[in-house]
């Protein structure tokens, strides 16, 4: 169990308790059972299902579509304690994060025949296809078009790094329904997002969706995905033609709050074990803690990780309360995940050798917690914006 405490006074008892029962859920899916998934790139089906059971991924759905209403700041708590327990919150965080595009922009209809089974589980929303090969980080270069014909949108184009596609029943796809402008300033217009029923696609025209497995560094299920003139309902428009970019803008700011709860977790982890071995750890006939060479690198990664949990909470306050925090967003993924990443160097030079045996499990959790330097948002972009925006210098990109 985590013995690093929570800041004191930041979270309320509701929200404590919310923590605890996450906790004894992850507690029922040991190490063992994420290094076998990571070992076998294998999606965890069973845990993503209990979680879902429990209620913990519509904690964001409003209680009137079977959701519990609670904010950010509880979603952040739920991802936080899975990768706080040696899990790895990737297989199901997209469920929160899509969440706003289809709370704030999508129609009555839309909310209403999706998001009770998506709280209930009866059907997944895990997969957001946004980033292209060509286009990288500027998604206003995207390729992908959505073309209107008749009743329905035919969609074409090219997509990497659209994760747990094949573990969804519903994608959040975004395309270019008209050309970009050749003004920067309207760059943003013409991108649209929809909700695509996969199900339907599978079942009647699954050779206009194509999809190729990526193995990466850690277990994430992602992939290339190829739509051939893949025919959606004009019903999957989400909001206005034209005004997806905006959409997903919307977005951004919970996606770094819950991802920069991913890294703290992370963190919490290294350091939990990393002064676990320190303490029982004997060389020389004392534990290995007593040393200044190991003691001091973790506390100071406890500092760290301290400071960006604290920012973490701030960002979600602000979000919860509906008020501005593109600064205090971008500033907690990036000092989670700095931090994070300082933390899993302190516990693998804890561990030595061990730290690169697999069945220690910080071999696994370095690889994971490494993602949150480049993704969602490359760190430097994350400076970019800090200067730009917070700090008032000129645009550097």
């Amino acid at each position: 169990m985590p013995s690093t405490p929570t800041p004191v006074g930041v979270t309320t008892e509701a929200q404590e308790q919310l923590r605890g029962r996450v906790r004894e859920l992850c507690a029922r899916f040991p190490d063992e059972y994420w290094r076998e998934r990571d070992r076998n790139r294998e999606y965890p089906d069973a845990f993503v299902d209990a979680l879902t059971e429990s209620g913990y991924l519509a904690v964001l759905i409003p209680t009137e579509y079977g959701g519990s209403g609670l904010g950010i700041t509880e979603g952040s708590i739920v991802l936080e304690e899975i990768n706080r327990s040696g899990g790895h919150s990737a297989g199901c965080h997209a469920q929160m994060y899509t969440m706003g595009a289809l709370l704030k922009h999508g129609s009555e209809q839309q909310k209403k025949t999706y998001l009770p089974g998506i709280a209930d589980g009866s059907i997944r929303l895990q997969a957001f296809s946004i980033t292209e090969p060509e286009a990288g980080s500027n998604t206003t270069d995207i390729r992908t078009t959505a073309v209107r014909d008749g009743d329905d949108y035919v969609i074409s184009g090219h997509k990497n790094w659209t994760s747990r596609l094949e573990q969804s029943d519903l994608a959040l796809v975004l395309a270019r329904t008209s050309p970009r402008a050749e003004d920067p300033k309207d760059r943003t217009k013409g991108i649209s997002l929809f909700l695509v029923d996969l199900r339907a696609v599978r079942s009647d025209a699954p050779d206009t969706l194509k999809v190729t497995p990526v193995r990466t560094m850690f277990n994430y299920a992602t992939n290339e995905v190829h739509y051939d003139d893949m025919r959606v309902p004009a019903s999957a428009l989400i909001g206005e033609e034209g005004q997806g970019f905006r959409y997903v803008i919307d977005g951004w700011n919970a996606e770094r709050i819950l991802l920069a709860a991913e890294a703290v977790g992370d963190g919490y982890w290294f350091i939990d074990r990393a002064t676990a071995y320190a303490n029982q750890r004997e060389v020389f006939g004392r534990p290995i803690g007593a040393n200044q060479g190991v003691q001091f690198p973790l506390a100071r990664a406890y500092a760290q990780v301290g400071a960006a949990d604290l920012m973490r909470y701030r960002a979600a306050a602000l979000f919860d309360a509906g008020e501005k925090c593109g600064e205090q967003a971008n500033l907690a993924k990036f000092l989670a995940s700095e931090a994070s990443w300082q933390a899993g160097n302190a516990c693998l030079d804890t561990h030595g050798g061990y730290g690169f045996v697999d069945t220690w499990d910080v071999e696994r959790k370095f690889r994971e917690t490494r993602l949150y330097q480049v993704a969602p948002v490359n760190n430097n972009l994350v400076l970019a914006y800090v200067g730009q925006h917070v700090l008032g210098m000129p645009r550097s990109y």
